[in-house]
């Protein structure tokens, strides 16, 4: 039986598969549990490459995948992972939200319309 913070991440997974469909079929096979013998080693290596973010190539963006990654099999990871991802979805559509509210209540500047000269 699946613990409570695995049952939240795979429902967490599965809404960023609805959200997202371009990951939803790597979300899928990450979370097979035949893929195990791959997701680990490429888990640590996103994390790896996190935090050598300095680098060229190498993004912060890593950091996030790979602690996803791993938190598939380490169950410490599950309920801080599954924070992250609620808190960091919170914060996309807050920001959504405000970006909306801004275009829609967006006042023309001075000397911008066409009637004037």
């Amino acid at each position: 039986m699946a613990s409570k913070a695995s049952a939240r991440l795979d429902r967490l997974y599965a809404r960023i598969g609805r959200k997202i469909p371009v990951s939803a079929g790597f979300l899928a096979w990450a979370r097979r549990p035949s893929a195990r013998l791959v997701r680990i080693p490429v888990g640590l290596l996103l994390v790896l490459g996190g935090v050598l973010s300095i680098l060229p190539i190498l993004g912060l963006w890593m950091l996030p995948l790979g602690l996803m990654l791993l938190a598939i099999d380490f169950p410490p990871l599950q309920t801080p992972v599954a924070w992250a991802i609620i808190k960091g979805q919170r914060w996309w559509e807050l920001r959504q939200r405000r970006k909306r509210y801004q275009a829609a209540n967006a006042k023309p500047r001075r000397g911008s319309s066409p009637g004037q000269a």
